[in-house]
């Protein structure tokens, strides 16, 4: 059930990139009322005084909750505990028992520990590294070639990763729907395909990706 008690708007400090699209996608998933803080990450924004109270780590999304736990304003960066921390708060997109929440949290952090971080350095060493090293180019694309067959595996026999869909989904979907710039051929990963196209047929998804500087003002009640 989703907590109809959020009257203040979270505040969403976004660029529009993998990460920053996770978490306008789960607050469109979640109905939460939200405006919106671009931090321009091409032109430094990220390691302004003000963000970085936020965010020590110079790195988007991050979040401002102003009815955090105990009723008093909630900063929280990293956008797996983003995810988390919104999925436990609304009641949506994150299981309560432990063994489903489990099943969650391994793919979450699969994502945030595995997928992520190589699907970054396979765009930087193939797109904007100043010189380019073919062992680092093929070494990356080979491992995203690698978890993304583990995902095809994982979704042989089921919708999602977690069975139903959750925030490890959420997690996983804005960087495999970037497989191209990745050199990857999504034809030999159809479990992947499949779910590519479930997923970006959502509402929700559909709105968190349209999400655009333009619509700084954004407060969604």
């Amino acid at each position: 059930m989703l907590d109809e008690g959020q009257e203040e708007p979270i505040t969403l400090y976004f660029w529009t990139t993998p990460n920053g699209f996770k978490i306008s996608i789960m607050l469109e998933e979640i109905g939460a009322p939200y405006r919106v803080e671009f931090i321009d990450i091409n032109k430094g924004e990220q390691f302004a005084p003000a963000f970085l109270a936020v965010s020590p780590n110079n790195r988007i999304p991050a979040i401002v909750d102003p009815e955090g736990p105990d009723g008093q304003p909630l900063a929280v960066f990293e956008s797996g505990a983003i995810l988390q921390y919104l999925g436990r708060k609304f009641g949506a997109l994150y299981p309560s028992s432990e063994r489903a929440k489990a099943d969650v949290d391994q793919w979450l952090f699969w994502q945030v520990g595995g997928l992520g971080p190589m699907a970054g350095q396979s765009n930087h060493f193939r797109r904007t590294a100043p010189e380019k090293i073919p062992y680092a180019i093929e070494r990356y694309r080979k491992e995203v070639e690698r978890l993304f067959g583990v995902m095809d595996k994982r979704l042989s026999d089921r919708p999602y990763l977690a069975g139903a869909y959750s925030i490890a989904d959420i997690a996983s979907f804005p960087w495999v729907r970037t497989w191209e710039a990745l050199a990857q051929d999504i034809k030999k990963f159809p479990n992947v395909e499949r779910w590519l196209d479930l997923i970006a047929a959502r509402p929700a998804v559909i709105k968190g990706l349209a999400l655009k500087k333009a619509d700084a003002s954004r407060a969604k009640a």
